[in-house]
């Protein structure tokens, strides 16, 4: 009796599963197995050494990891004092703070990059600026540069990274600093032998999912980098798109996905895949490695703490202070928030191109956005897929939660796969499926494609909830008759209304953002919006780009307001 409650209580994560079985697990099989196919036809590994002896291949290789891991230590040296500060404020003002990270981090990777191509252009706002105050005699820009890929990359990752190191450094209890403090340590050594010891998970979560993250980039570096900052899916895209050699692209994405999953091994050992959901495994005390680690912490902390003693505010709590740490962190929110802004005064231009100073003031490029027929139908089928995606990713992904809660985590790891595998080996999988299911450049195509890139949001965000809910109305629901559909309806929805809205937008915006999926599956001259604005980008920057990207600022804006309104109304 006890394994058919068991079986039971499984039953929500069953469609999820064949779900994931069918487009996520068959179509990354295929790539393994395109990639395994010679030019002939023949089975074999020559699609991969001709990567191995081609030293180009080698080069991109090199420099989509160098790219990647440099961006992630970036990202999370730049985001680890947002993420204790954040930590240490009292939740409505964290709230207010998230809402501000949160808004640059959904934002569009094509905006953020359109708007970075604003201000770093040989003609853009800095160079401008630059040239007027007579500290450059001629302007030359940063992009297209390694810097540019690196501004452009650790500006989008970095929300990533704090919000990934918050929950670890929300979890430690603050009276372990204080009790270290009363037995004589400074602030300085305190902060190295308890607080960066017991945070370090979160920061090799941040780093792993950042340097994940970043090796599927591939709108980042075509836009602000130049051919020696070409990323491995660039190549693959070329090898689609243009070369239409789909096994080369298999291998390329096979070798992709093989050094993300021993990426993922590795860290899964060293830390474990806890972290990832804020969770601080234990570790064994006493061993070499951990002795020579507080070694190392104590003589940092002995180093730093005169500079920390006195000088630096590390109390967040204090109303209206502004500490080191707290102006800090405004400048990192500012340079996150301010390249996204500065795209807006474009869209009302009056000039023909893009000038700095804009010349204002005009609607005319909202009027060519909104009654173009061709961008009229990009937005219309973003809105139409996006809000498909959000409903059936929600129903998928509140079954596999609702499965998920009373799970182990070693049960739930697998659906850790979702968030290593690069989304180019997702889109290339996908566009090996749907060849031979006819589902090429349909809604119904990119629906199922958004999904699985949606699912791990969904469920991660249903997971917070589901930790807060007193499952002991739902017992007594279930004593008193009702039936877990009744049940579900009548008490466990109602109550979780905030997650389950809260998954719903996020589901919406990664539809509504994704740009590699579109572009090996919308097919077709009806593209969605981010595929319209990624062929109109490559060949013009306009004041009709600033318009549809000023749009969409907006657009997130509010739904962030909204989301978080619905939070503090549900509290």
């Amino acid at each position: 009796m006890r394994w058919l409650a068991q079986s039971v209580r499984l039953l929500p994560i069953v469609p999820t599963i064949l779900f994931l079985l069918i487009f996520f697990i068959v179509p990354v099989g295929e790539i393994l197995q395109g990639g395994l196919v010679n030019a002939d036809g023949s089975f074999g590994f020559g699609q991969f050494a001709r990567i191995a002896h081609t030293p180009v291949y080698a080069k991109v290789l090199w420099i989509t990891f160098s790219i990647s891991m440099m961006t992630a230590v970036v990202s999370v040296l730049l985001g680890y004092p947002v993420a204790y500060l954040l930590s240490r404020l009292s939740a409505r003002v964290r709230e207010r703070w998230l809402l501000w990270i949160m808004v640059p981090f959904w934002t569009s990777y094509l905006v953020k990059t359109y708007a970075w191509m604003l201000l770093l252009s040989k003609t853009g706002v800095l160079s401008t600026i630059a040239l007027a105050l007579g500290l450059v005699s001629e302007t030359n820009g940063i992009v297209p540069s390694l810097t540019g890929v690196l501004i452009g990359m650790v500006h989008a990752m970095l929300p990533l990274a704090v919000m990934t190191m918050l929950p670890v450094m929300r979890g430690i209890d603050e009276r372990l600093a204080q009790a270290a403090e009363t037995l004589g340590a400074d602030r300085g050594m305190s902060f190295f032998t308890v607080f960066l010891p017991l945070s370090s998970p979160g920061v090799a979560a941040a780093g792993l999912l950042v340097f994940i993250s970043s090796i599927g980039f591939f709108i980042v570096p075509a836009l602000l980098g130049s051919p020696k900052e070409t990323m491995i899916a660039q190549l693959v895209i070329s090898s689609v798109l243009e070369l239409f050699d789909m096994r080369f692209a298999g291998a390329l994405s096979t070798v992709l996905l093989l050094c993300s999953i021993v990426i993922f091994l590795v860290y899964d050992r060293l830390v474990g895949l806890s972290s990832l959901s804020g969770e601080v495994r234990d570790t064994r005390r006493g061993s070499r490695a951990q002795g020579a680690q507080l070694g190392l912490l104590l003589a940092a902390g002995r180093l730093t703490a005169p500079f920390v003693r006195r000088r630096m505010t590390l109390d967040a709590h204090a109303a209206g202070g502004f500490g080191p740490l707290r102006i800090y962190s405004f400048v990192v929110l500012a340079a996150l928030v301010a390249p996204v802004l500065s795209v807006i005064p474009y869209a009302f231009t009056t000039s023909d191109f893009i000038a700095f100073p804009p010349k204002l003031f005009s609607l005319k490029w909202f009027g060519t956005f909104l009654y173009s027929p061709v961008w009229q139908s990009a937005l219309s089928r973003s809105l139409e897929v996006g809000l498909g995606t959000a409903l059936l990713s929600l129903v998928l992904g509140f079954g596999a939660t609702l499965a998920l809660t009373g799970m182990s985590q070693r049960a739930s790891k697998p659906l850790f796969a979702l968030l290593i595998v690069p989304r180019i080996v997702v889109a290339i999988g996908l566009l090996y499926l749907f060849a031979r299911l006819g589902l090429t450049g349909t809604n119904t195509g990119l629906v199922i494609g958004h999904t699985v890139l949606a699912i791990p949001y969904v469920v991660v965000t249903l997971a917070a909830g589901f930790r807060q809910f007193d499952w002991r109305l739902d017992a007594a629901a279930r004593l008193m008759g009702a039936s877990p559909a009744r049940r579900i309806a009548t008490i466990v929805l109602p109550l979780l209304m905030a997650s389950v809205t809260a998954a719903f937008l996020f589901a919406f915006l990664v539809s509504f953002d994704d740009l590699t999926i579109a572009i090996f599956v919308s097919g077709g001259i009806n593209t969605t919006l981010p595929k319209q604005m990624w062929d109109d980008i490559q060949l013009a920057i306009t004041p009709t780009l600033a318009a549809v990207s000023t749009t969409l600022i907006i657009l997130i804006a509010l739904i962030g307001f909204v989301s978080s309104k619905i939070r503090r109304m549900a509290r």
